[in-house]
């Protein structure tokens, strides 16, 4: 494993494994025009092209052998999804799911932890799926706190998302 800052010419797989790991954790029954349509337009290399070049976002990946299995995605200068949230978000954070348990995971948000603080950040935050179990134990076992719930929307579609917090000692 071998972590990196993400490039431009990271884009096209950042977007692909998004797309991967997104289906797969929240469509257990099929995928439907109104999932589809959303993924393919929020996924895309040239999103990610704008991220990677925006001064307010740090993209660590993981690298192995054959490509990148993992990132994180850190925002700096957000307003919190809600109230005790700071100015700093894990906006995203995805492992592919054959390459969970290598702590890659770990390394990854051990990575972005570093960047929050080298930059001043006293708390980070994030949201995840309210039935993500999977994540909320990870978040839960590396410290962060749910501090509350906000919804996750898609068009007219809303998913509740429960809200968590780190506070970062130096």
């Amino acid at each position: 494993m071998h972590l990196r800052l993400a490039t431009k010419s990271d884009a096209s797989s950042l977007a692909a494994l998004s797309i991967e790991v997104w289906l797969g954790t929240y469509l257990r029954r099929g995928i439907t025009t109104f999932f589809a349509d959303f993924v393919l337009s929020e996924f895309t290399a040239t999103r990610f092209e704008a991220m990677i070049k925006d001064e307010n976002e740090w993209l660590y990946v993981s690298q192995n052998d054959e490509g990148i299995d993992g990132f994180i995605r850190v925002t700096s200068g957000v307003t919190g999804a809600i109230k005790g949230c700071g100015s700093t978000e894990i906006t995203t954070f995805y492992v592919q799911p054959r390459h969970h348990g290598k702590g890659i995971g770990k390394a990854l948000l051990a990575q972005a932890l570093d960047q929050c603080r080298a930059c001043g950040a006293e708390s980070v935050w994030l949201t995840t799926n309210s039935e993500n179990t999977p994540a909320i134990g990870f978040y839960e076992a590396m410290g962060f706190t749910q501090i509350g719930v906000t919804p996750f929307r898609i068009h007219d579609q809303a998913y509740e998302n429960k809200v968590f917090s780190l506070t970062l000692k130096p």
